[in-house]
This record gives C-alpha cells, sequence and structure tokens, in this order.
C-alpha cells in the first residue's frame, strides 16, 4: 500500500467544490480544507506508484479549479492507534 500526501492549490472559488469533487476519486481516502499557504490536503492510498500518478495527474490535477498540486509519499506510519494496538495485543 502506498500512501501519498496532495497539497492542492485551487482558484478561492473552487475550494468547496474541488474539495467534493477530489474525495470521490477512487484512492482517496480524505481530504481536508486547511489554512495556509495551500487550500486542500488529500490523502490517497493506493497499491502501487503508477496508481498515485493516475490519481494525481490523470484524475485531481484536472478538476475545474486545481491550479498546482505537491505530492508527498509516505515511506513511514507513526500512528497512535497502530502503538495501541500492538500493546493491547494479548490482553
Amino acid at each position: 500500500m502506498i500512501t501519498a500526501i496532495c497539497f492542492i492549490n485551487t482558484n478561492p472559488a473552487h475550494i468547496s467544490s474541488a474539495g467534493n469533487l477530489i474525495a470521490q476519486i477512487d484512492g482517496v481516502r480524505s481530504v481536508y480544507s486547511v489554512t495556509g499557504k495551500i487550500d486542500l490536503v488529500a490523502i490517497i492510498e493506493v497499491a502501487d506508484h503508477d496508481q498515485v500518478a493516475s490519481v494525481v495527474a490523470d484524475q485531481l490535477g484536472k478538476i475545474d479549479g486545481v491550479t498546482s498540486t505537491e505530492t508527498h509519499i509516505a515511506f513511514r506510519t507513526y500512528d497512535k492507534r497502530d502503538l495501541e494496538a500492538g500493546f493491547a495485543i494479548g490482553n
């Protein structure tokens, strides 16, 4: 499983509509509107790097109002839920 974090800039009038359309793309786990220099953050979970390219370049980047994207591939996860589950084994 590949997890990618995609930072997305949009035209201000398209933040909500772009966010809703991005959330409907297969492989997109969640989309957040955020403060700061970017408008949206999408969490992408797919099987391989080719699917990351498909989600970002072929679909997400073509949504009306999206002006730019910056994608980061995760290589390690630090998740409190995973740590707690590990300690719960045998209880």
